[in-house]
């Protein structure tokens, strides 16, 4: 039997109250995500629970693989039903893990499934189950969208994306969930490999329609491409970083390093950091220029395994948090653009939980009153998307900064069964007040706290972002 009930995580009377009459009910904008526009622009019917469920999904893999899987069942050539089996046979395993929590409260929303705990021996049930509903155009990529009450998404998007499948998107009028891009222009800067970055420049040369001879081009074609961003309805840019670059450059020395890895030469380090350093400068003031949001995550040490990576490729499951430094840096890159005054709406994300209190601290620093909340301190995101790292989240920014402006969760998936995750963290944003109501911590004022939790699951995200977010 399910334990996840009506009242899971709610604890005290008022987070029950503060659940259910206040953020259950709420829309959501999910203005982080990676989902594949292509699905949502051609509204993909999902063949099995394979491939709308584990397909893609590292969590699962590193789970998996933990528990003895051979990585044929993750992402080798055992057929679909054999990969899910596998994983059936795993979840048991992952108690206080929070994949636990996460596949029961997927399979409970949309497929309604409540009466089993997932395993091995139910495994065959959940997925004809699943596949029959999957089979129905209710369950279609749109469909599950719109039964989670999204309202817009905004996906991840190269500069040298076509965004054709927004344009359907925006084009379709019996659609009526948005889809925006999100301009995330991390290979533009990534001058670590001179082969690679010269290929990729020359896909940028022809998105762009100009060549790409020097820096001053380099500015010009990424201008185009932000221009073009903005056209189809870009309000956001987002940001990977290890760390934030803040080097001191010229213009002179940027050209000259642009000249030196355009010829095909690797860079020293110095010149990597630098080139960096002024290429965030140039995004950010794009993004202000357009009165756009910049988002930062800021944490991730990626590909972490040689062998794997050689076989596998990125994103599959061995990436980790890093032990990286940047409260100074960071502080330099936000300060030099304030000091022009210009410097956009901007999220920092952080993956190392002890940096919440950095993070917590560093965006008052550059609040200016100009809009509720301008800087703001990032939902818990990838490794701290969970109960403990949301929580955590959730207790600095409410000691450091207002938790009444915060602009609320996001999925960073590329699932469209992670809606739920906005469940979740609702869930746990009511447990916590509920459990300050119930001491005496904060007022036992159900109007007033639970208006704080439907701006926090959505009101706030509609009025930060640029965007118009559909009726």
């Amino acid at each position: 039997m399910s334990f996840i009930d009506d009242d899971f995580l709610l604890d005290s009377e008022q987070a029950k109250r503060l659940y259910h009459d206040y953020a259950a009910d709420m829309p959501i904008i999910d203005y982080h995500c990676h989902l594949p526009p292509a699905q949502v622009g051609k509204n993909k019917q999902f063949r099995n629970l394979y491939e709308v469920w584990l397909a893609g999904d590292h969590y699962k893999w590193r789970a998996m693989r933990t528990n003895g899987v051979d990585e044929r069942y993750c992402t080798g050539d055992a057929s679909d039903w054999e990969k899910f089996q596998k994983w059936c046979e795993t979840v048991p395993y992952t108690l206080r893990n929070p994949l636990y929590h996460w596949t029961h409260l997927e399979l409970r929303k949309p497929f309604g499934i409540t009466d089993r705990l997932l395993s091995g021996d139910n495994a065959k049930q959940t997925w004809d189950q699943c596949n029959a509903l999957l089979a129905t155009p209710e369950f279609s990529a749109r469909g599950l969208m719109q039964k989670a009450r999204v309202k817009l998404v905004c996906t991840t998007d190269d500069p040298i994306d076509d965004l054709r499948h927004h344009q359907a998107v925006a084009a379709d009028d019996s659609f009526s969930t948005a889809m925006l891009p999100t301009w995330r222009p991390d290979r533009a800067m990534a001058v670590e490999d001179a082969t690679q970055y010269n290929a990729y420049l020359e896909r940028l040369s022809a998105a762009a329609d100009m060549t790409i001879y020097s820096f001053v081009d380099l500015r010009d074609a990424l201008r185009k491409r932000h221009n073009y961003f903005h056209d189809n309805g870009c309000r956001l840019s987002d940001h990977g970083l290890e760390t934030v670059f803040a080097d001191d450059y010229t213009e002179e020395q940027i050209s000259r390093i642009f000249a030196k890895v355009r010829g095909g030469s690797e860079l020293s380090a110095d010149e990597i950091r630098q080139f960096q350093s002024a290429m965030l400068i140039e995004f950010a003031l794009m993004d202000h220029e357009k009165g756009w949001v910049q988002q930062f995550h800021i944490g991730a040490i990626r590909n972490n395994n040689p062998r794997l990576f050689r076989s596998l490729g990125p994103d599959t499951g061995f990436d980790s948090i890093g032990d990286h430094c940047y409260a100074k840096p960071l502080a330099k890159f936000l300060g030099k653009l304030d000091d022009q005054n210009q410097l956009a709406k901007t999220i920092i994300y952080n993956l190392n939980p002890r940096d919440n209190e950095v993070i917590g601290t560093m965006i008052g620093n550059f609040q200016d009153g100009s809009a509720p909340g301008k800087i703001q301190f990032g939902s818990g995101w990838w490794f701290l998307d969970q109960m403990d790292g949301m929580t955590r989240q959730i207790e600095s920014l409410s000691q450091l900064g207002l938790l009444s402006r915060f602009v609320g969760m996001l999925t960073d998936s590329r699932s469209f069964l992670s809606y739920s995750r906005h469940e979740y963290f609702r869930r746990i944003l009511c447990r916590i007040l509920g459990r300050d109501m119930a001491s005496g911590l904060v007022p036992d004022d159900l109007a007033m706290v639970g208006s704080m939790v439907r701006d926090i699951s959505f009101n706030n995200a509609r009025d930060y972002f640029p965007f118009d977010v559909p009726e």
